[in-house]
């Protein structure tokens, strides 16, 4: 794969996103803003996806043949084991992380995606399919009580936290790379220009493609602006775009979206 990517924080504030990239591999994280001061952990979230995109990094790259869901869960692991006796990780507002996670096999391309994390792919015969995991979105309401509650439970959502366990929630799946033309890899700060902003998803895989990922940020930037007010929440979220440009022959698709 040959992989270009940009992260831009929302202004003001220090980046909670993280990529990790390399010509086989990306690591794509974001992190959950603390809306409490008390997390029961002395470390903040910028700290937390930084051990945590570092231990599944090392994880996929140490070895190579690991699946992305048991990767993760090593990761959280370790990250868990790093801090465990300074800070309350049973706390229900403990740092987590959206993952996404893209590997290149050779052969095949696979992907993770837990929380709210976007894998799309774009396919030689011209078909996007897009990876979402929507469960966060599914839940009874937007309020961060419901989420505190829900959160890493069955019924409710699951996001990359203490919990080793949740990593079995992702959605996994694969496509062999002689079917794939491009991917992008994307944060929700992003998908913004998809589901507010009225860019297609064709349209955003030309403009990565041709433009490069900060070309993405910035047409983000300037639609919100144009429009400030018109949706709840931040106007400007942390932002993160991987465009992965794949290279191979022409061969079978494989459908393991589950």
């Amino acid at each position: 794969m040959q992989v270009a990517y940009a992260t831009w924080a929302g202004p003001g504030r220090a980046n909670e996103d993280l990529v990790v990239a390399t010509n086989d591999s990306v690591v794509l994280l974001d992190g959950a803003t603390t809306m409490v001061p008390d997390t029961g952990c002395v470390h903040d979230v910028v700290w937390f996806v930084g051990r945590l995109g570092t231990a599944l990094t090392t994880r996929l790259t140490t070895d190579p043949g690991t699946a992305p869901a048991p990767a993760l869960a090593d990761a959280i692991a370790a990250v868990r084991r790093s801090h465990e006796d300074t800070c309350d990780l049973a706390h229900i507002d403990s740092p987590t992380a959206a993952a996404a996670v893209l590997l290149d096999r050779g052969e095949r391309i696979d992907y993770l995606v837990l929380c709210d994390t976007t894998v799309a792919f774009r396919l030689r015969d011209g078909r996007i399919l897009v990876v979402t995991d929507e469960r966060i979105r599914q839940l009874p309401d937007d309020y961060q009580t419901t989420k505190r509650l829900l959160r890493n439970r069955s019924g409710g959502f699951w996001v990359a936290g203490a919990d080793p366990a949740a990593a079995g929630h992702a959605l996994q799946g694969g496509f062999a790379a002689s079917d794939v033309d491009s991917v992008l890899v994307l944060t929700d700060g992003v998908t913004r220009l998809v589901e507010r902003y009225e860019t297609t998803w064709p349209e955003l895989f030309r403009l990565a493609e041709s433009g490069g990922p900060e070309t993405v940020l910035a047409r983000l930037r300037r639609a919100e602006s144009a429009e400030p007010g018109r949706f709840p929440g931040k106007l400007h979220d942390d932002a993160t775009i991987v465009f992965c440009a794949v290279t191979t022959q022409e061969g079978e698709y494989v459908d393991e979206l589950r």
